[in-house]
C-alpha cells in the first residue's frame, strides 16, 4: 500500500486537478449534501474511525445530535483528544444542550464556549487529525440531527498534509477561538441558566426550528393521516361497511378516527375501548377535532348509561353483555369505532362487533398480529385501507426519534445475567453500579428524566427500586416506584401521574406497560430483561415514542446478555420479518454505517453487545418449519386466502427465497402445511424446484425475463428475439450472456448432482428457436396449479430483482453471492464451486473471482491458513495457494493483471455460503515467500496487494475485520485491549492444488 502522504496527494489531485488520475478515494475532496447515504453524520463517523484527535467548531448544538453521536464518541480511539467549541449565539443552545455537552467530559471530550461578545459565532467546521494528515469538513451543517442527516446542506470535505497552508490556517483559526473561549463547567451552566431567554418559537437557524416549534397540529391531519383518510373513504365509496386501519403506537390512531368521523358527519357515533382510562383521553382528542361540548358527549361505563348523546364512549366490559346489547337497537349508531381491535378475539368484543349494524365500522390497532390464531382481519372483511407501521411512522416524523444503545449486561464470575439468575445477583450492588454507569453515560442530563424500566421478575423490580432510591445520578437522588400486575388501577394511575408531573424519575415494572398506557412525556426506556418477543420489545419501545412538548427524542438503553435469542433485537428494531439472516445482518451493518435508521433515529451497540447479536443471528434457525408456518398463518389471516410468493414480497414479510427454499419449492411447502390436496408430479416438482432454486432470488433477471415471455406468449422466440427482450428491459444482451443462458436452461452449466435434482430441461434451445419443451408446455396447459406456481415464481423473482438489484450489472458491490452465483453471473461454462475454493482463473469467461473467509475454524490445517490482512479499506494483502511461485501460470495471470479480479469476502463460516462482493481489484507488489505447512514444512507461496477500485464501506469493513463470535471469557478479554492493538488479521479460503485444473493458465 502507498504511504498515507502519497494517498493524500493522489486523492487531492484526483479531486481538484484531474479525475482521470489514479486515486484510492480515501482522502479525495467530497461534497457532503445529505443526499441519500451521503450524509454529514456518516462522514463524521468515518472520520472519527480513522483519526487520533478532532475539533468541532459549531454554532448550534442539539441534545438529540449529541445522543446520536454518543457511542461513536465513546469508541473514538483518541480518547482525551477530542473537543467541541460552541457558543451562546442567538440563544439557540439551551441549558439542556450545555448539560449534555458537559456530560461528554466523562468520555474524554473537552467542551469550550466562545464568549467574544463583540462578534457573532457562526462557524460549522469539523477538523480531524490523522497520523499523517488533516481532514476538515467545512460548510453549512451545525451539530443538530436535521443538519447532520436530513436537511439539504453543502459541506466540503478535504484533506491536507502537515506542511499545507490550509492546515496552518485552520490551526490558527482554532487557536483564535480557543483564546476567546472558556471551559464548560457546572458553574458556567448555572449562571447561563439564570439569564437564559429562549428564542421565539417561530425563529429558526439553519433550517432547524428552535425547541418547542413545529409541533404537529392535533386537529389537521399529517401527511400519512391524510393518505389514510383518503383510502378509508375509497373503501366506503365502494360499498364496504367495515375497515381496519393498522397504525403504530403514538401515530395518532384516535385523532385519525376522529378526523374520519368529521369527514362522514354521522348522526350517532359509538367509540369502544377496553379500559376506562383510555376513554377519557379519547374524549379529549375527539373534542379537539370536532369541537365537542359536554352536551355532545356521553359515557357508557359503570353506572353511567348516557346513550342519548351524539357521541357515546363505552368500555367493552360495560357494553358487551348480551343483556346490555339487546337493550339497544342494532342500527342505533351510524358509525362505530373499535379501539385496540386486536383484542377482538374476546367474547365481548365479538358480541359488540357482531350485534350492531352501523353504516360504517372502523377498527384501529397497532398490532393486528395475534398468537391465538384469531383472525382480526376477517371481522372487517379483510378491508385494510392503510397501514402505518413503526418504521414508516418514524420516517414520516410522526413519532419522537429514538436513540438506542445496546450495552453489555453485567457479569459476575463469568456468568451473564439471565432470567434464571438468582435475585441476589440481579440486585447485587455491582449490577446496580453497572446500571447507573450506563444511565449516566447514555441517559438524559439536560432534560428531566421520565423513564420506564422493564425487569424480568416482580421481586427484582421491587428490590431494584428500593436500592435505586438510595443512589444518585449526576448528584441528584433517584426517585423510583415499582408497578406490577398486582397493583390496582387507582394505584397505577397515581404512580403514572407522579411520573408525568416530575415527582418520579422511573417506574420499574415487568410487563404492565407493554400496551394500553399513554405517557407522552416518557423520554427514557431501560430494558433489563431478555427479549422474548419482538412484538413485546416493540410495544415497550413504543411507550416512549409519543411526541410531547419539550421532548426532542427518546433514549433506549438495552442491557444485552449472552442470550440465544438476541437476534430478536434487530428484528424488532428494524421491523425485519424476512427470516433471512443476511437481511438482518445487512440492516445491522448499514445502521452502523449510515448512522440513522427510520428518520432521525439511531441504533448503536457496544463492541461486545454487537458481537453477541451477530453470534445469535449466526447460530439461530430462523427458517425453521415452525417459523415458516406461523408466518404463513399470519399472512393467510391478513389476506383471507393462502398467500402466494408474490404476497410475501409485496407485504415485505418473509423473504420468498427463504420460504420457497424450505422444501425445494413453495408447492411442496404448502402440502406440508396441509394446504390443498393436489400434489405436483415428479417432473413438475423437479421443474418447479429448478426455477425456484436458481432464479427466484433475482440476482440475474435474464432467465426470468425469458420465462415470462414464453409463458405470456405461449410461443417460441429466437436468440435475436431474446436479445430484443433483454435490451428492452434494460438488461445486458451480449453473446457471452446469451451462451450462459443456453447452458443454464439445457442444464449443462450444473453439476451432476444438480442435474439429477432438476430432471429434464424445460426449454429447447437453438439459434433460431427457443421454446418450452413439449413436456413442460403440456404441464403448464394441463395443470392450472402447476402453471400458477410457475407464474408466481417468475413474477416474484422479477419483483425481487427490480427491488434488490440493478439489471445493467453482473455483480453489485455490497451484495452477497455464493460461488455458484458467481460462476453463473460471470458466464462460466459450468458451476465449479466444488473446485474453486479460494480463487480460480477461468480462461473461458476471462475472470478470476477470489473468495476470502477472514476467520477460519481452528481445524484448518497450517498449509491452508493464510495470513491475509487488510492494509486499509482499499487494499488487501493476499496470499495465493501454497506451492505457487511467481512462475506459476495462474500467478502470472493475476500479478500481471491480465485478467479481471473480483474480490469477495465473508466474516466466518457461520455466515453460510454467501460472500460480500467488494468490487474489482488490481494486483500490485507481488512477492514470493514461504508459509508454514503441515508437519513443520515450509511451502512456497506468493503474496501481493489487491487494490479495490473503491474503498469498502467502513461499517462493512469493521464488521468483516473484527473478531469472530467469541466466548464470553474471550470477549471480556478482548474488551480490555486498546483498539489499535487488536489488529486486522484474517484468512483467505484456499486449498492445496499441486496440479492446476484445465481452466487455469
Amino acid at each position: 500500500m502507498e504511504l498515507v502522504p502519497d494517498l493524500i496527494r493522489h486523492d487531492t489531485s484526483f479531486g481538484f486537478l484531474d479525475k482521470s488520475g489514479a486515486a484510492e478515494k480515501l482522502f479525495n475532496p467530497l461534497l457532503v449534501s445529505n443526499h441519500e447515504s451521503n450524509t454529514m453524520y456518516k462522514t463524521i463517523l468515518e472520520e472519527l474511525r480513522r483519526s487520533k484527535s478532532f475539533t468541532f467548531s459549531v454554532a448550534f448544538v442539539s441534545p438529540d445530535a449529541i445522543a446520536s453521536l454518543k457511542q461513536p464518541l465513546i469508541e473514538f480511539q483518541g480518547r482525551g483528544r477530542g473537543r467541541i467549541i460552541t457558543s451562546t449565539y442567538l440563544g439557540f443552545n439551551s441549558p439542556a444542550s450545555f448539560r449534555e455537552l458537559a456530560n461528554l467530559a466523562d468520555i474524554g471530550i473537552e467542551v469550550l464556549v466562545y464568549e467574544n461578545g463583540r462578534q457573532g459565532f457562526h462557524p460549522k467546521g469539523f477538523i480531524f487529525e490523522q497520523e499523517h494528515g488533516t481532514t476538515a469538513i467545512v460548510g453549512s451543517s451545525n451539530l443538530t440531527s436535521l443538519a447532520l442527516k436530513r436537511n439539504h446542506e453543502w459541506n466540503l470535505r478535504f484533506s491536507a498534509l502537515p506542511g499545507g497552508d490550509i492546515v496552518e490556517q485552520l490551526s490558527q483559526t482554532i487557536d483564535t477561538q480557543l483564546a476567546a473561549s472558556t471551559p464548560l463547567t457546572e458553574e458556567w451552566i448555572r449562571h447561563y441558566e439564570e439569564q437564559y431567554v429562549p428564542p421565539r418559537a417561530s425563529q429558526s437557524v439553519s433550517g432547524v426550528l428552535f425547541p418547542g416549534a413545529g409541533e404537529l397540529s392535533q386537529i389537521r391531519p399529517n401527511t400519512m393521516q391524510a393518505e389514510a383518510l383518503e383510502e378509508i373513504a375509497k373503501v366506503r365509496a365502494s360499498g364496504e361497511k367495515k375497515a381496519l386501519v393498522v397504525s403504530a403506537t403514538g401515530t395518532g390512531k384516535t385523532i385519525l378516527a376522529a378526523l374520519d368521523v368529521k369527514a362522514v358527519d354521522p348522526e350517532r357515533v359509538l367509540f369502544v375501548v377496553h379500559r376506562e382510562q383510555i376513554l377519557d383521553r379519547a374524549i379529549e382528542e375527539f373534542s379537539k377535532v370536532l369541537n365537542l361540548t359536554s352536551a355532545d358527549i356521553g359515557k357508557f361505563v359503570g353506572a353511567r348509561k348516557e346513550l342519548n348523546r351524539r357521541f357515546v364512549f363505552a368500555t367493552v366490559q360495560s357494553l358487551g353483555t348480551l343483556e346490555k346489547l339487546h337493550s339497544i337497537s342494532r342500527d342505533y349508531f351510524d358509525y362505530i369505532l373499535v379501539d385496540e381491535v386486536h383484542r377482538a378475539g374476546a367474547t365481548m368484543h365479538q358480541s359488540i362487533i357482531g350485534y350492531f349494524e352501523p353504516d360504517f365500522m372502523l377498527g384501529i390497532t397497532a398490532t393486528p398480529e395475534r398468537t391465538d390464531d384469531f383472525n382480526v382481519y376477517s371481522l372487517f372483511d379483510y378491508n385494510v385501507p392503510y397501514e402505518i407501521r413503526l418504521q414508516k411512522a418514524l420516517e414520516a416524523d410522526m413519532l419522537a426519534p429514538f436513540h438506542y444503545y445496546g450495552v453489555t449486561d453485567f457479569e459476575v464470575d463469568g456468568e451473564v445475567i439471565s432470567d434464571a439468575t438468582k435475585l441476589s445477583t440481579l440486585v447485587a450492588p455491582d449490577r446496580v453500579n453497572h446500571l447507573l454507569k450506563a444511565i449516566e453515560t447514555y441517559g438524559h442530563v439536560g432534560d428531566a428524566v421520565r423513564g420506564l424500566m422493564f425487569c424480568s421478575r416482580k421481586d427484582e423490580a421491587i428490590e431494584l427500586s428500593s436500592m435505586l432510591n438510595q443512589r444518585e445520578i449526576h448528584g441528584r437522588r433517584l426517585r423510583t416506584r415499582t408497578l406490577t400486575g398486582d397493583d390496582p388501577v387507582p394505584v397505577r394511575e397515581a404512580v403514572v401521574s407522579q411520573l408525568e408531573t416530575g415527582d418520579l424519575d422511573y417506574i420499574i415494572t415487568v410487563d404492565v406497560f407493554n400496551e394500553g398506557i399513554d405517557i407522552r412525556t416518557v423520554n427514557q426506556v431501560v430494558m433489563l430483561r431478555q427479549t422474548q418477543s419482538s412484538i413485546i420489545f416493540t410495544q415497550q419501545l413504543g411507550r416512549g415514542l409519543r411526541k410531547a412538548a419539550g421532548k426532542s427524542h427518546l433514549i433506549v438503553i438495552d442491557f444485552i446478555g449472552n442470550y440465544a435469542n438476541n437476534f430478536l433485537v434487530p428484528i424488532a428494531l428494524f421491523g425485519d420479518s424476512s427470516l433471512n439472516k443476511d437481511s438482518i445482518r445487512k440492516k445491522m451493518i448499514e445502521a452502523q454505517d449510515v448512522g440513522a435508521v427510520s428518520g432521525l433515529s439511531s441504533i448503536n451497540f457496544d463492541a461486545i453487545a454487537k458481537e453477541r447479536i451477530f453470534r445469535s443471528i449466526a447460530t439461530t434457525r430462523l427458517d425453521s418449519l415452525k417459523n415458516l408456518q406461523q408466518s404463513f398463518r399470519d399472512l393467510h389471516t391478513r389476506l383471507g386466502r393462502p398467500p402466494l410468493l408474490i404476497d410475501y414480497a409485496r407485504f415485505d414479510v418473509v423473504d420468498p427465497v427463504v420460504i420457497a427454499g424450505a422444501k425445494g419449492n413453495y408447492w411442496n411447502l404448502l402440502n406440508s402445511f396441509n394446504v390443498g390436496e393436489e400434489v405436483p408430479t415428479p417432473a413438475e416438482d423437479k421443474a418447479l424446484t429448478f426455477i425456484s432454486s436458481e432464479f427466484l432470488n433475482g440476482k440475474r433477471p435474464h432467465e426470468l425475463l425469458l420465462l415470462q415471455h414464453l409463458i405470456e406468449t405461449r410461443s417460441s422466440t429466437s436468440e435475436i428475439g431474446l436479445r430484443r427482450i433483454l435490451e428492452s428491459a434494460g438488461a445486458s444482451a451480449d453473446q457471452a450472456t446469451i451462451a450462459s443462458l443456453e447452458r443454464v436452461f439445457n442444464l449443462e452449466f450444473f453439476t451432476e448432482g444438480d442435474q439429477k435434482k432438476y430432471g429434464s430441461p424445460i426449454i429447447e434451445w437453438s439459434q433460431e428457436r427457443i421454446a418450452f419443451t413439449s413436456e413442460f408446455g403440456r404441464s403448464l396447459d394441463e395443470s392450472p396449479m402447476f402453471s400458477d406456481h410457475v407464474k408466481d415464481v417468475v413474477d416474484t423473482g422479477l419483483f425481487l430483482s427490480r427491488h434488490r438489484y440493478q439489471w445493467d450489472r453482473q455483480l453489485e458491490v455490497g451484495k452477497k453471492y455464493s460461488r455458484k452465483d458467481v460462476c453463473r453471473l460471470l458466464n462460466w461454462k459450468s458451476d465449479q464451486k466444488g473446485t474453486m475454493y479460494g480463487y480460480k482463473v477461468d480462461v473461458y469467461s476471462n475472470s478470476c473471482p477470489i473468495f476470502v473467509t477472514y476467520h477460519k475454524d481452528d481445524e484448518v490445517s497450517a498449509s491452508t491458513s493464510y495470513e491475509d490482512s487488510f492494509l486499509s479499506e482499499n487494499t488487501l494483502r493476499w496470499f495465493t495457494r501454497s506451492k505457487r511461485t511467481l512462475q506459476s501460470k495462474e500467478v502470472q495471470a493475476i500479478v500481471g493483471n491480465h485478467i479481471p479480479l473480483y474480490l469477495f469476502a465473508k466474516k466466518d463460516d457461520a455466515e453460510g455460503t454467501d460472500f460480500y462482493y467488494l468490487g474489482q481489484a488490481t494486483s500490485s507488489k507481488p512477492e514470493q515467500t514461504k508459509m508454514p505447512g503441515d508437519g513443520g514444512k515450509r511451502l512456497d507461496v506468493v503474496t501481493m496487494n489487491l487494490n479495490l477500485e473503491s474503498p469498502i464501506e467502513l461499517a462493512l469493513y469493521d464488521y468483516l475485520t473484527t473478531g469472530p463470535a467469541l466466548s464470553d471469557e474471550e470477549q471480556v478479554s478482548q474488551s480490555t485491549v486498546e483498539p489499535e492493538d487488536q489488529g486486522r488479521k484474517l484468512h483467505s479460503e484456499q486449498y492445496i492444488d499441486d496440479e492446476p485444473s484445465t481452466t487455469l493458465f
